[in-house]
This record gives structure tokens, sequence and C-alpha cells, in this order.
């Protein structure tokens, strides 16, 4: 049994779910199994989810209930937890959204937007460009660069890209790092004195 897979989704007022669903005839284990897909669709925007095979979503009232197949099955139980939470994230991106905040450190180092372009001076010899990809918004303020957006997972894969492009190093702590990571900080060479 999932702890977060039977855990009932509550929908919020505003909040409109469709679920579809769709027979799987090209695959040879499934054998008449359907393949389902939950549109999630709230104030600010809609997210498509696909459920995975082998698991049931249903709608009672204000709530979205999982139901494993075969809850036997070893995968089947990972997927009824990872469907739950995806679905979640769908429902908390159309009503909140989701936000990472990325703090630039070092001297001279900036961050500029330019159109649908982050503009980063990192140290290079060179700017480096990020093009920003549909769905996700950028804010520059001083130092720091927020990334919102209402897929969760497109968020901090953008957020781990432009972190990517300078990582903190340990000795003083330049680059781009979360605003909430702690960077181990490794003490430079002593030199003896004679």
């Amino acid at each position: 049994m999932s702890r977060v897979g039977k855990k009932p989704i509550i929908i919020p007022k505003d909040v409109e779910i469709k679920i579809t669903s769709m027979a799987l005839d090209n695959d040879q284990d499934s054998k008449g199994s359907q393949r389902m897909t939950v549109m999630v669709k709230g104030a600010k925007g809609s997210l498509v989810v696909d459920i995975p095979k082998g698991i049931e979503v249903t709608q009672k009232d204000d709530q979205l209930i999982f139901i494993a197949k075969k809850s036997e099955d070893q995968t089947s139980k990972a997927l009824w937890g990872l469907a739950r939470s995806l679905v979640n994230n769908a429902v908390v991106g159309v009503t909140d959204g989701f936000s990472k905040t990325l703090e630039i450190n070092g001297v001279g180092y900036k961050a500029v937007l330019n159109g649908k372009k982050l503009v980063l001076n990192v140290g290079f010899s060179h700017p480096v460009e990020y093009n920003i990809s549909e769905g996700i918004t950028i804010t520059v303020d001083k130092n720091q660069i927020t990334i919102t957006g209402i897929d969760k997972q497109s968020v901090g894969q953008t957020a781990a890209e432009i972190r990517n492009i300078k990582k903190p190093e340990p000795y003083k702590g330049k680059g781009i790092k979360y605003i909430d990571e702690v960077i181990r900080r490794k003490a430079g060479k002593v030199v003896k004195s004679e």
C-alpha cells in the first residue's frame, strides 16, 4: 500500500479536472488496458498529466482518488505514488505556481534579461546566453534570478540548467547557487613560513 498514493487530492473550487482514457492496443502485455490522462485547468493555465498504466484515477465530488489495479505488483505500487504526486503538483501549479530563486556571487558577475534570453556575465571571456523556454518567467533583481512557472519539473530543470552554467566554487563561493543552498567551503593553501 502506497502511503502517498492512497491519499486523495482535494480539488480547489477554481480548478477544473478532466479525466480521459484511451485504449492501448499496440502493447503486447497490456491486453486491453487503458492509459489515462488528467487535464488540470486553473487560473494560471492548464497542464496535462499522463498517468502510467496500471493506475486508475476517479473523481468523487471534490476529490481525486488513485487506485493501483495490480496492488501486488511492485512497479504499480511505485507508480501509484508517482501518479498522485504528479497530479498534485499540477493542481498546485495552476493555482499557486512554483518558483525558484538563484543568487549570483562574484565580483563583476551579473545577469540581464534580453527579450526571451537571459544573458549572464559570470567570469567567462564572453557573455553566456540562456534561452528561456515556453511557460517559464524569469525576473532579475540585482544579484538574484527568480524563475516562476506552473510546471514544477520545468521550473526546477530551468533553475538547474542556469546554475550549471557556473556552479559555485568551494574556495570563495563564486558562481550561481540556489538562494537557500549552503556551499561547503574549503581552506586555501597554507604557506609555511620558515
